[in-house]
């Protein structure tokens, strides 16, 4: 242990509170204790850690003073953020630890001196706003932006920490790779999901810049509502309508959830719609580049709705496809993606039939079953048309139900749209207009049996 460079216990569950033999070893360069359920205080004896040059306890439970020397002179707030009471200097953004009553007095000697000049600032900046206001109403010429992030009410650090009572566990929804999201409840009673990112997190700086520029002008009942946002220094979140029940992911792969035929299918309609909008439907076409189960949320009404652009791409108006970092999903990506960072709409058709795939079969494309060279893609290709039954999910037909070689055929059918949408070359690729038009005709077949059992 005295010759420890790099100690990284992130998102590890870890409990109780942090020891002091940690100060006892003097090569520690950098100590993550992130993303746990940490409570009591920070050891003083880390102060000792002279080479510690990276330190992370953000999201925990963690209380007390912060200490000030050694290593702490050079960390920002980023390193304790979402902890239950942590005081200290006012660069990490808590409050001042208690001082004495001498101390008090001297602060009371300058608020008497600071809140009369900060009284007189406000009202001669309110008056200012009046008068500009004025002239601009009667010049009839107030400006209407267009921006949805900037049109819309901000939402600030404290009502956020209001809303999430403090970002408390039992309001914890879930993580992604740059932040968690959180249940909040704002004062007017609506219900909102809190989107923070984890600004030491690589990359988290620029997934939330890449999420507000691509959902300022996005308008599509599949894709999920921005309501605001939060931006400081220290701080990022994204406000957004709450989805009451949760991810595709947790409806295909929780033991207490299931989807019939007609609600999987009607759920990827609603991708699809989504994803047509996006490739034809705005003035610079976006490629999601992450499109998975866990991404699809569903609304009140099963209702499904893309969300996380974090790395999602914009094409400009004379460009049909860009080269870029792969970040996407494992299993998800599609192959030219993968081996050169080629990205295009075909990249997001590609994804969507992979997921196809799996919201029938309910088998990820990483399943086990799936080594050497048979894959998710190569298993359902095997099977059609006459072996269906064998990949598609167990508890979706069996041979007793009415009309079940009708419900077959429409899987087929299904299965064959998921391949020709995941096509090895971009180019053999089916566009998302004639996949829409072609599940809604699925759907209308399956309705019909329905109909007639």
């Amino acid at each position: 242990m005295q010759n420890l460079i790099h100690l990284s216990l992130a998102q590890n569950k870890l409990q109780g509170s942090i020891p002091d033999s940690i100060g006892s070893i003097p090569s520690l360069e950098f100590l993550d204790l992130s993303n746990n359920n940490l409570s009591g205080s920070i050891p003083m004896s880390l102060e000792k850690l002279r080479y510690l040059n990276y330190f992370n306890v953000s999201f925990n439970s963690l209380q007390g003073e912060i200490p000030f020397s050694g290593p702490f002179k050079n960390l920002s707030s980023q390193s304790f953020m979402f902890n239950k009471a942590l005081c200290g200097a006012p660069r990490f953004r808590v409050l001042p630890c208690p001082t004495s009553s001498n101390h008090r007095s001297k602060k009371k000697k300058l608020l008497l001196i600071v809140f009369p000049l900060l009284g007189a600032a406000v009202i001669i900046v309110f008056v200012t706003l009046a008068f500009v206001w004025m002239r601009y109403r009667r010049e009839g010429n107030v400006p209407i932006e267009a921006d949805l992030l900037a049109t819309m009410e901000r939402i600030s650090y404290y009502e956020i920490i209001q809303a999430t009572n403090d970002f408390s566990e039992s309001n914890f929804i879930g993580s992604g790779s740059f932040g968690s999201v959180y249940k909040g409840i704002l004062r007017d009673g609506t219900t909102i999901a809190v989107k923070v990112f984890n600004l030491q997190a690589e990359g988290a700086f620029k997934s939330f810049e890449t999420e507000c520029e691509v959902l300022r002008n996005l308008r599509h009942r599949n894709l999920t509502k921005v309501i605001s946002s939060c931006s400081n220094l220290d701080f990022k979140a994204l406000v957004l309508e709450y989805m009451p029940n949760g991810s595709l992911e947790k409806w295909l792969y929780s033991h207490n959830y299931f989807l019939d035929i007609l609600h999987r299918l009607s759920i990827m309609i609603d991708v699809a719609c989504a994803l047509e909008y996006l490739h034809n439907g705005c003035s610079a076409p976006v490629i999601h580049c992450d499109l998975k189960p866990s991404n699809v949320l569903l609304d009140e009404n099963m209702v499904a709705h893309v969300s996380d652009f974090g790395i999602s791409k914009l094409l400009s108006e004379d460009e049909s496809d860009l080269h870029t970092k792969t970040l996407a999903t494992f299993g998800y990506i599609a192959p030219e993606y993968g081996r050169e960072g080629l990205v295009s709409p075909k990249c997001d058709v590609y994804s969507y039939g992979i997921m196809l795939m799996e919201t029938f079969t309910r088998r990820r494309p990483n399943d086990e079953i799936f080594d050497g060279d048979l894959s998710l893609k190569k298993w359902v290709s095997d099977s059609l048309p006459e072996a269906t039954i064998k990949v598609v999910d167990a508890n979706l037909l069996t041979p007793e139900d009415e009309k079940f070689m009708d419900k077959i055929d429409c899987v087929a059918s299904i299965m064959k749209v998921a391949l020709d949408c995941s096509a090895e070359s971009p180019e053999e690729r089916i566009n998302m207009k004639d996949v829409v038009g072609i599940l809604q005709k699925i759907k209308i077949q399956l309705l019909s049996c329905s109909a007639s059992t």
